[in-house]
């Protein structure tokens, strides 16, 4: 059963909530165990907590492999072992413009793997666009990174969710044709 869904939304919308939501209920399905690919990265002590409540809301039976900047490889790794929740792509984008990465060249690798997954995968990402336009050039850098990537990720998903408030709305598959 492969499917891939992406969730996004803004800051506190609830999105990593309906995430790990969905990948428990494929984990269910699957009979097997879910897997969190992390990208986040525990730098100072507010990351560390937000780290720790993430871990604590998931429970024991969740596996964690950290991937701040390889989600390709960790994909292919995990691939046939259970739902995969990749939480969060706005957070690699960071990680991979601090490395000096091309981001359209890995999220195009990325969507490529997404697209041959055996096992589910359930991504997680920031609408980075709504706001206003960051005052300095490299804020708006990382909003247009993130958005092509975004906009790459979506394409390659089977589903994608808008996390509003605690509540998903439906966006793709859509019946309208632009």
């Amino acid at each position: 059963m492969s499917k891939s869904i992406l969730v996004t939304g803004g800051a506190r919308s609830g999105k990593s909530v309906i995430a790990e939501r969905v990948t428990e209920r494929l984990a269910v399905k699957l009979q097997a165990g879910p897997i969190y690919i992390a990208t986040a990265q525990a730098f100072d002590s507010e990351m560390e907590a937000r780290i720790k409540t993430h871990q604590d809301r998931r429970g024991p039976e969740w596996r964690t492999v950290g991937e701040p900047l390889d989600l390709v490889r960790a994909l292919g790794d995990t691939d046939g072992q259970g739902p995969r929740l990749v939480d969060c792509l706005t957070l690699w984008v960071s990680n991979l413009m601090h490395h000096d990465q091309n981001c359209a060249q890995k999220a195009d690798a990325l969507a490529e793997i997404i697209r041959s997954q055996k096992a589910p995968v359930v991504l997680v990402t920031n609408e980075v666009g709504a706001g206003i336009v960051p005052e300095n050039a490299l804020a708006r850098k990382f909003r247009d990174e993130a958005g092509r990537v975004n906009q790459i990720i979506a394409e390659a998903c089977d589903e994608l969710y808008l996390a509003v408030a605690g509540y998903p709305m439906k966006v793709k598959p859509n019946d309208i044709e632009i």
